[in-house]
């Protein structure tokens, strides 16, 4: 009955994830795991999230509002009036997306190395996934990218990106709006950890999806709820696409009472950079300045395999990097954690 798979997932090993916390300490005996692979927010969600969550426990016997009003209302109200659209993380947006723009056959074109989620939800949708190499330096040729473009209804790019680090210039990406027909997919699942603000890029630009996550800043993995800035016309495709129901209404009441704290995104975004700064000072390896809740870092002579191995055997769960197309295979990626994490890091690494 194999013969019924579909190509793409017969012939490919799908998502790569890290090593979980709990395998790494059964293999090396060891009772407390630096986890700091998936670039997860070390500290716990806000009060103010809890609680709205726990309460909405009590009427969990209905259904969720399908079009999540009081998040968006609550995403209003933190950012401004834009227009919002939500998914389960971003990786259900960037599906609906996909799905709303995009027939089978069609280019969908992705700038690399990157998040591989991309590609394979493309291709999961019938897609031809086009991928167009950064710099030596990871930075984007927008020249280039808008090259590929061409004919394309959707493309994918990163900033800050996962796994390098670094953010695309405002002025790259509205070059590369303005010389493009189709729609680009921003994903600014680690912008609050920058400086950097396309937000104001929506009022100009009608071909402009910005996704975002609660999974980072505000502490939200577990929940899955993603959402997105879009376009007006878009909006109510999207919501034609969109599966009905798909998030739950515990995960749509917590995120709305994290948008209320933002003292606790402040607290969040100090310990990050903070750290950031250390870690640039004090790893002995080629360290990329990075934009994120992570730090990207070339091992070799090890690959990134041997460093993750090595590491984990000394209580810290890191991620390789060899699974990012387009990049080599001597890179790992490192979450901030919390301090205790980040020490045991930091001297697992100097004696790797």
């Amino acid at each position: 009955m194999r013969r019924l798979v579909r190509a793409c997932f017969s012939g490919s090993a799908g998502y790569s994830y890290a090593k979980s916390a709990d395998d790494v300490a059964r293999e090396h005996g060891i009772d407390r795991v630096a986890r700091l692979a998936s670039n997860e927010n070390p500290c716990p969600p806000s009060p103010a999230a809890v609680e709205a969550a726990a309460n909405a426990l009590r009427t969990a016997n209905r259904y969720p509002d399908t079009r999540a009003t009081a998040l968006v209302e609550a995403l209003r109200r933190y950012h401004g009036d834009y227009r919002f659209v939500t998914g389960v993380g971003m990786d259900g947006v960037i599906e609906t997306v996909i799905r709303t723009v995009v027939e089978p056959g069609e280019a969908v074109v992705v700038s690399t190395p990157t998040f591989s989620f991309y590609g394979l939800a493309a291709a999961a949708h019938g897609a031809r996934v086009v991928n167009v190499p950064r710099r030596e330096d990871f930075s984007v040729d927008t020249g280039g990218f808008v090259e590929a473009c061409r004919g394309a209804k959707l493309a994918f790019l990163c900033s800050p990106n996962n796994p390098t680090g670094n953010s695309v210039p405002l002025g790259a990406v509205e070059e590369i709006l303005e010389g493009i027909e189709g729609l680009l997919f921003l994903d600014n699942a680690y912008v609050d950890f920058s400086d950097i603000d396309y937000r104001p890029l929506m009022r100009r630009h009608e071909n402009l999806v910005l996704g975002r996550t609660m999974s980072k800043i505000f502490a939200l993995a577990g929940l899955r709820v993603g959402y997105a800035f879009v376009p007006e016309w878009l909006e109510p495709f999207y919501h034609r696409a969109a599966t009905p129901f798909a998030l739950n209404s515990v995960s749509l009441a917590a995120a709305a009472g994290a948008l209320a704290d933002p003292d606790r995104v402040r607290e969040t975004c100090d310990h990050v950079r903070q750290w950031r700064e250390r870690f640039l000072e004090e790893i002995p390896y080629e360290t990329f300045p990075s934009d994120a809740n992570f730090v990207m870092i070339d091992v070799s002579p090890l690959t990134g395999g041997e460093a993750v191995e090595r590491l984990a055997a000394k209580g810290v769960l890191v991620r390789s990097c060899t699974s990012f197309p387009g990049l080599g295979d001597h890179y790992i990626r490192v979450s901030i954690g919390e301090d205790w994490e980040n020490v045991r890091f930091l001297e697992a690494i100097n004696n790797l």
